[in-house]
């Protein structure tokens, strides 16, 4: 850490004494965007990491779009849309939308995409989908959905999270083709998917009026990855870059201090967790099966420090995972583990591993976050060791039931409820970890009623079991740090979605 902050100093020291620098972004109307993770797959429907959440945002349109100031829908894609029984959405569709390559967008495309979502077992989310039993044409212009059974928020999903594919181009082109070339409707349209990860954008001239998403103001983005903080501080400080995020505490008050770009710093609805797998799935005797091991998991981590020299600016410690205002949100019901070291000793004593055991630690974030969660564990006997990679590889790794401890984050892709993680993590889907029938019977009996309040209770019941039984530790929200050009105008937004669509130029 020290090594890093001498870098920036001496960065900070040099443009102090050095003429102004012109950022090249704002000369040639082009925003650099730096991401710490590689985006493997831009295609959202195969793509589960926040960093393709952003890009998805821009190169593609949904039926709905999230107002993320009111956490209302707004008319995109679809101009009206009603209900017509317990189990079916109209959508009347906004005409004279086109796709990026001049295709005319219509009901075809919307019914295309939906019914092939739900077929395809690729899909790196199917908890988010397979509520639908059918997407049906009524007209050119007009749709309908139906779910497998009522099912109260298929509106928070169509809003922002299932994009529209052109139907007659990725039939014409194939899949592999369209994932080379993807095309949208969005308000950028990609130029380029470099061998190197770089993503390359240019505003969609013939973008549609009346969109919630505005026209760009800004001309060209480019998306790159650059793991390595200090590799991206140093593109910010010389101008090759115009806007990071997640920096460190540390370097973030140093940056605050440098004439030529400025900082921003807000809460946004994500949060750093650790998924502990009771289920067993990476190995039928794993330790993690005994409840008093987990409970003592828990117990070990210091949580309100981490929050304090990780997050500072607000950053809280959540008993479970969801966030106010969310339906189904209700703090109170969970069990409440304090940071005891002395207590996880001897729960681990009870369980039979008085002397801790070796399990294996993935995280794609901070190094210095996984390092923390494995100091608290050593701590009390628990030897972890970290598998530090990249966010696809760790997503792979928990799909295929690999991770017995992760270190990852949940933003719940902008829904305004809690169903969308309890639908994740806990009805069988290859990212539960769990396994846990009783959660899942909870979960399937709240998600299926259109009473709010046999809803709420039921995802009360099962908040309440995934936290006595320990099986996610909630750590701390996410407070982001932002450090952009001097020169841009960035407004974040709570749902963690990075709208450049409605930067611009100073």
């Amino acid at each position: 850490m020290r090594i890093k902050n001498l870098i920036v100093g001496a960065a900070l020291a040099a443009l102090v004494t050095t003429p102004t620098l012109v950022l090249a972004g704002k000369a040639n109307d082009t925003l650099n965007i730096i991401l710490r993770d590689a985006i493997p797959v831009v295609d959202p429907y195969y793509n589960t990491q926040s960093a393709g959440t952003i890009v998805m945002t821009h190169v593609w349109d949904t039926l709905l779009e999230l107002d993320p100031d009111t956490w209302k829908p707004k008319p995109a894609l679809a101009l009206e849309w009603k209900r017509i029984d317990d189990r079916t959405l109209e959508f009347k569709l906004r005409p004279g939308v086109k796709f990026h390559n001049g295709d005319t967008f219509s009901a075809d495309d919307v019914v295309y995409t939906f019914n092939t979502i739900l077929t395809d077992k690729k899909v790196t989310t199917p908890s988010n989908y397979n509520w639908m039993e059918a997407t049906e044409k009524v007209d050119a212009m007009t749709v309908r959905i139906r779910s497998k059974k009522p099912f109260p928020a298929a509106i928070e999903y169509i809003t922002g999270t299932m994009p529209i594919w052109p139907k007659a181009y990725r039939e014409r082109v194939g899949e592999a083709e369209y994932a080379k070339k993807p095309v949208g409707t969005g308000p950028y349209r990609i130029t380029a998917l470099e061998s190197t990860g770089e993503i390359r954008m240019e505003r969609f001239a013939d973008y549609y009026a009346g969109s919630p998403k505005g026209r760009a103001a800004i001309k060209s983005l480019v998306f790159r990855a650059v793991p390595d903080q200090t590799a991206q501080i140093a593109e910010l400080i010389t101008g090759k870059a115009d806007w990071i995020q997640e920096v460190d505490a540390n370097q973030f008050q140093n940056l605050a201090k440098m004439p030529n770009v400025q900082t921003l710093r807000a809460e946004v609805r994500r949060l750093v967790y650790l998924n502990i797998a009771a289920g067993g799935r990476d190995s039928p005797t794993s330790p993690l099966r005994n409840v008093k091991v987990r409970q003592a998991i828990v117990h070990a981590i210091d949580r309100k420090s981490m929050a304090e020299q990780f997050m500072p600016g607000g950053s809280r410690v959540l008993d479970i995972v969801c966030f106010d205002g969310q339906f189904g949100c209700n703090p109170a019901i969970a069990k409440r583990y304090d940071y005891d070291p002395k207590k996880a000793k001897a729960l681990l004593a009870e369980a039979g591993f008085p002397n801790g055991f070796d399990i294996d630690l993935y995280s794609y974030l901070t190094p210095t976050w996984g390092g923390a969660v494995q100091n608290y564990l050593r701590a009390v006997g628990i030897n972890a060791k970290i598998q530090q990679l990249q966010a696809a590889a760790v997503i792979q790794a928990a799909r295929q039931g690999k991770t017995p401890l992760a270190v990852a984050t949940w933003g719940g892709f902008g829904i305004n409820e809690v169903s969308p993680y309890l639908q994740y993590f806990f009805t069988g889907t290859p990212f539960d970890q769990a396994l846990d029938k009783d959660v899942q019977a909870l979960v399937e009996a709240g998600g299926a009623s259109s009473d709010p309040e046999i809803r709420a209770n039921n995802y009360d019941q099962a908040f309440k079991l995934i936290s006595e039984r320990a099986h996610f530790a909630p750590l701390f929200t996410y407070v982001k740090n932002y450090v952009m050009a001097k020169d841009l105008n960035f407004k974040p937004s709570p749902d963690d979605r990075a709208r450049f669509y409605l930067a611009s130029w100073k």
